[in-house]
């Protein structure tokens, strides 16, 4: 499989808002969020990235532009090319050495992403309501 944004080796930052957007749950609830989607969507829930140090931060990528003017849960990190907005996703290979980034559900076409409306309502129903204000739907 040959996707554009994804290394040959290793792993290196992609700009969000270019390719994908993502979106980023830390810790156990990122692995409960990932699970909760996998099982909502029968195994396939989209590319999902997990990094196994530091803040344990799960990635859901999503298509490009599907974040932003969206409310999510406090919990959630957003990463998109929103204007005045610069952010980079870590995406690794698909094989090889990516430590310490791996991926839990990877990408099984260039153009299928996690589905924005469903992770927004499965976060929504595992963390509780989407944040308030306009900071929120940026």
């Amino acid at each position: 499989m040959n996707i554009g944004w994804i290394p040959d080796s290793g792993f290196q930052l992609r700009k969000a808002g270019v390719q994908f957007d993502a979106v980023r749950l830390d810790g156990e609830d990122g692995l409960r969020l990932a699970c909760l989607m996998h099982r909502m969507t029968g195994g396939d829930p989209g590319p999902v990235v997990v990094q196994v140090t530091g803040r344990h931060a799960v990635y859901f990528l999503l298509p490009a532009g599907s974040t932003a003017r969206r409310c999510w849960p406090r919990e959630v990190t957003r990463f998109n090319g929103t204007s005045g907005r610069i952010s980079y996703v870590p995406v690794p290979a698909l094989r090889g050495r990516t430590w310490p980034l791996s991926w839990w559900s990877p990408p099984t076409d260039a153009r299928r992403f996690v589905h924005p409306l469903l992770l927004r309502s499965a976060a929504i129903e595992l963390l509780g309501g989407a944040g308030d204000g306009v900071a929120a739907r940026l």
